[in-house]
């Protein structure tokens, strides 16, 4: 039959595998047949047969399994190929189990490996592998997908994301601990059932299941002893993922590779901003191309990452003027004054006012710069379509000291501030938006100009002074600059998008920027509208376009009383 000669095949493998893992049967001890007679023979003779003769050398016929048995490292060799072999199918076959993670529907798999270590496999974005342990096992976590329902349940409630990271930590632990267990089983199953078809003795195969359990406590025992936990802070990076350290990073990385954390946080803020333009239904307010758009920066503090948010977000919303209220260099030193290069390719007019860390050395530098307008003593200039006056800081503290005359001196520059600001008006020239680094300084001018912007405070203030001035306090552009990092957090990114109508030059609406400090990648954007224009703007029917709500000089009254304005020259 044709079946025959595939037995008989499968029958040598057999005998060959348990000759490697066995030992080779004894020969069975024969008795001495007794001599015979022969015709002419002496009796007495000795027989080669004979019990007291020499026995005649046995012949070894091919294929019998009574031959020379292997040695003991054969046999253990065998056993542990066994072994290793069984444990493998055994996880292949039911090692893995499904848990969910948070919003995340999981597989979790323990694999062999030389190396040991954790991959988490997000299809079809690519994968991490971080160096976790070093055990022959490694963890495989597949993302199956994202719950709909977990996933809905946390954005109906926003709570819920304060207690994520515990509950993620709890649901790893758990499938951790059901994964050990389901992978004893496999072990122990598939270890033991292989040597039970090889060897065909209970014991044998009872013994493999044993060296399998022991092998794999081995394994625990020493991925427990090697864990680091630091493992994830330098995980690798494959498929379309590898773009995420550029993204995410850690203090190494943002410290040895800067100049792409900026190039990327710039990108953020670009399609951010892209994202918003595309989704925000906002019909109190709609700038149209006439609108003047400002950038307010504030307090970069020497941190280069700044000069490519500003770039972008200048690109982005096709800012026509950025004004930077103070505090861009640390120290005022002359050696700093390379830090400012930048300003010149921002792609718009650049206007300056000196912080209470910036020199005149500073000042002096800057002014040498052709698209930079320095402001100082009250100095009005034409830019962007609109006037801008302002003054530097009454204090220069570049080691943090408490500045001579606090306050009050920051007052009284306050005060000649609005006298110059006084004195434009009557010249038939009214400045539009004042300029000065401490809050302090810009409340002076109360009631002689529509907008007061400043900074120095590292936070964002909105506030309507008793004479009708509004006062923007912006917070920090450069995160709170190098020196953030020596906060417990580090602080966040701040820049304003003012929208200013071209007529009147009032401001209709402005948009607050916020990204997360060093290594962050959260961004916001939030638009907001004076309250006056609230007022004005009825639930009932459709608020009217900037051009035509500009039309008339009552749409926005001027805090100095004044009609209608003059346009700036350019």
């Amino acid at each position: 039959m044709v079946r025959v000669p595939f037995r008989a095949a499968a029958d040598r493998v057999r005998h060959r595998l348990s000759r490697l893992a066995r030992p080779a049967s004894r020969p069975r001890a024969t008795a001495p047949k007794a001599p015979r007679a022969t015709a002419g023979g002496d009796p007495k003779a000795p027989h080669p047969a004979t019990a007291d003769g020499p026995k005649a050398p046995r012949t070894p016929v091919p294929g019998d399994l009574a031959g020379s048995a292997p040695s003991p490292w054969l046999r253990a060799l065998g056993m542990l190929a066994v072994v290793v072999l069984g444990a493998w199918l055994g996880l292949l076959a039911v090692g893995s189990i499904r848990t969910p993670v948070g919003p995340m529907d999981t597989n979790m798999t323990l694999r062999p490996s030389l190396t040991g270590g954790s991959k988490i496999n997000v299809a079809p974005l690519g994968a991490l592998e971080l160096d976790s342990h070093i055990a022959p096992l490694r963890l495989d976590v597949d993302v199956d997908r994202l719950d709909p329902e977990r996933s809905q349940a946390l954005v109906d409630q926003p709570e819920r994301f304060s207690g994520l990271q515990d509950e993620v930590t709890r649901d790893v632990a758990a499938g951790t601990r059901d994964l050990a267990v389901r992978s004893c089983v496999a072990v122990i199953s598939g270890a033991t059932v292989l040597g039970l078809v090889v060897y065909r003795r209970p014991r044998r195969a009872l013994a493999a299941g044993g060296l399998a359990l022991t092998l794999l406590a081995a394994s625990g025992v020493s991925a427990y002893a090697t864990w680091n936990p630091k493992s994830v802070l330098e995980p690798k990076f494959s498929g379309l993922l590898s773009s995420a350290p550029s993204l995410v990073g850690d203090a190494r990385s943002i410290v040895t590779e800067f100049d792409i954390y900026q190039q990327e946080l710039a990108r953020l803020v670009t399609n951010v901003t892209k994202l918003y333009d595309a989704t925000s239904t906002l019909p109190v307010y709609q700038p149209d191309p006439g609108t003047i758009r400002a950038l307010h920066v504030s307090d970069i503090h020497l941190n280069p990452a700044a000069w490519h948010i500003i770039a972008s977000l200048v690109e982005q919303y096709e800012i026509d003027v950025i004004i930077d209220s103070g505090d861009t260099m640390d120290h005022g030193s002359t050696a700093e004054n390379g830090f400012l290069d930048p300003i010149r390719d921002l792609g718009a007019p650049y206007v300056w006012v000196r912080g209470n860390h910036d020199s005149t050395v500073t000042q002096d530098y800057l002014e040498k710069f052709r698209n930079v307008r320095v402001l100082d003593d009250g100095k009005a200039v034409n830019v962007g379509g609109l006037r801008i006056a302002g003054t530097g800081d009454a204090s220069f503290t570049p080691d943090r000291t408490a500045p001579v005359g606090g306050k009050a001196a920051a007052q009284l520059e306050g005060a000649r501030l609005a006298s110059a600001l006084r004195d434009q008006e009557r010249a038939g020239t009214p400045v539009d938006i004042a300029v000065a680094h401490d809050p302090n300084t810009a409340r002076e001018t109360d009631g002689t100009v529509p907008l007061v912007l400043s900074g120095h405070l590292h936070r964002r203030i909105n506030e309507q002074l008793k004479l009708g001035t509004r006062l923007k306090v912006e917070g920090s552009t450069g995160g709170g600059g190098l020196r953030a990092v020596q906060n417990e957090k580090p602080e966040k990114v701040h820049a304003s998008v003012l929208y200013l109508d071209r007529s009147t030059r009032r401001l209709q609406a402005w948009d607050e920027i916020t990204l997360g400090g060093l290594g962050l990648t959260t961004a916001e954007v939030s638009r907001h509208l004076p309250e006056e224009n609230l007022k004005k703007d009825s639930p009932a029917s459709p608020s009217p376009s900037p051009s035509s709500a500009s039309s008339s000089p009552a749409s926005s009254p001027s805090p100095t009383g004044s009609g209608t304005r003059p346009t700036p020259s350019p």
